[in-house]
């Protein structure tokens, strides 16, 4: 059977709990993964998920900070959860549905603000965790599954408002870059949302400190929705809430979406 799933950096889920309630009343994906939730897994409010029908939740958590969840209205087996870097961070949750589809739900590191390692130990933690993940998918080949997610990178020119000017800017260095499509090649990857929208600019993140974000358009598409190549040919209809960036006191990211007829 067909399903819909999408991700969303939430920031706060406790805090926006009804945004995730309307997202999940008004769009019925059959699997949501939300990143930067900042609670401890046991603090999520699942009896309000539950009642809007999602009872079935995986997740990685701590006070404050990070955090990812994956919640599900069909039954999902936790698998596991990587530190990747030795961060000590909740920043990846892996979930199995009963189709034998496994979720990679990640927040990789923003990276701070300068793009040198040297002088900026956040931005070495983000390069470490990308070449973390490489590895991790090159020794551990994935097969059926589904990679989401805040991955805090905007890889090609058209995911940017506007490329020259952001080469310097941490989330599309040509560093970061080059990382992120190690990372992407170590599992053999497919970019769903750029397979199903191979044209034009995308984005999927906003800042909070643009004033008027919808007119001044300065986006970014860091939140990415991969799958292997034996179910990548399954995937379509993606697609890009803009709208939801525009709700009242939002997350700064948008959701993504992608059906699979797996």
């Amino acid at each position: 059977m067909p399903f819909t799933l999408a991700t969303w950096n939430i920031n706060s889920v406790r805090l926006r709990k009804g945004l995730v309630t309307q997202l999940l009343r008004e769009e019925g994906p059959d699997v949501l993964c939300l990143q930067e939730c900042k609670t401890p897994v046991e603090k999520i409010p699942t009896e309000v998920f539950a009642e809007a029908g999602y009872p079935h939740l995986v997740g990685r958590g701590q006070k404050g900070y990070n955090g990812v969840a994956i919640l599900s209205r069909l039954p999902i087996e936790d698998v596991g959860g990587e530190d990747f870097a030795d961060l000590g961070h909740a920043r990846h949750v892996a979930g199995r549905l009963e189709n034998g589809v496994t979720i990679h739900n990640f927040y990789v590191p923003a990276g701070g603000d300068v793009p040198d390692r040297e002088v900026n130990v956040k931005f070495g933690q983000k390069l470490d965790y990308l070449a973390e993940m490489r590895d991790y998918f090159r020794a551990n080949t994935p097969e059926k599954a589904i990679l989401v997610g805040d991955l805090n990178i905007a890889p090609r020119e058209d995911d940017v408002w506007d490329h020259k000017k952001l080469l310097k800017i941490v989330s599309h260095t040509p560093v970061e870059v080059a990382a992120l499509a190690e990372t992407q090649e170590a599992g053999a990857w497919v970019d769903i949302t750029r397979k199903d929208i191979p044209e034009g600019k995308l984005y999927s993140w906003w800042s909070y400190r643009a004033k008027d974000w919808d007119g001044a358009d300065k986006g970014r598409r860091l939140d990415h929705v991969w799958a292997t190549p034996d179910i990548a040919g399954a995937a379509h209809s993606s697609r890009v809430l803009r709208h939801v960036r525009g709700w009242e006191q939002p997350s700064d990211h948008a959701p993504v979406f992608a059906t699979f007829d797996v």
